[in-house]
């Protein structure tokens, strides 16, 4: 009789630490992201909601709202004490995880992602030459540093960037004298 030779079984992946906070993504009822937050802040818990501005025209007036950049999503700034309170939050769905593993989400792409909804410092750059399928990265303005890949030459240009940690793709049109081909 022949014994089939086992495998290790691999742990799961779990960054959460003791007492180090590390950015997570948490998924929310829909249309709760703003009130996950405000219940978060209440239990001193750090969290992040990028909202984008957006202006809605109706027959008799204009509107001005700031929506969710990323639907359903929250992200909390946590150590291993904070999980159980999170997820003991109303309207909180769960925990983001890859693979069953729950990763941490680094720093340098919550930054990011906040430049990406408009907070950050301002930069000036000088204007390029590119053309499509270049590897851009952006010198100027609330998104430097962001990378990406050019998609169309237009008036503006148009690029993709991907957040790997996030698992999203934003496309967004950005003007030229702010990209540096890497």
């Amino acid at each position: 009789m022949k014994t089939k030779t086992q495998q290790p079984i691999k742990e799961f992946e779990n960054h959460l630490h003791g007492t180090e906070l590390r950015w997570f993504a948490v998924y929310t009822r829909f249309k709760s992201e703003k009130v996950v937050q405000r219940l978060l802040q209440n239990k001193e818990i750090e969290c992040y909601l990028p909202l984008q501005k957006v202006t809605r025209r109706y027959t008799r007036k204009i509107k001005h709202h700031e929506i969710p950049l990323i639907s359903c999503y929250i992200f909390v700034r946590i150590n291993k004490d904070q999980y159980v309170p999170v997820l003991e939050t109303e309207n909180v769905l769960k925990f983001i995880r890859f693979a069953k593993n729950l990763l941490a989400i680094p720093d340098e792409e919550m930054a990011m992602l906040k430049r990406v909804v408009g907070e950050g410092e301002e930069v000036t750059a000088e204007p390029g030459r590119f053309s499509e399928g270049d590897v851009v990265e952006v010198i100027g303005g609330k998104l430097t540093g962001l990378r990406g890949r050019l998609v169309e030459k237009q008036g503006k240009k148009q690029m993709v960037v991907e957040l790997e940690s996030v698992g999203f793709s934003l496309r967004m049109n950005i003007d030229v004298s702010l990209l540096q081909r890497v």
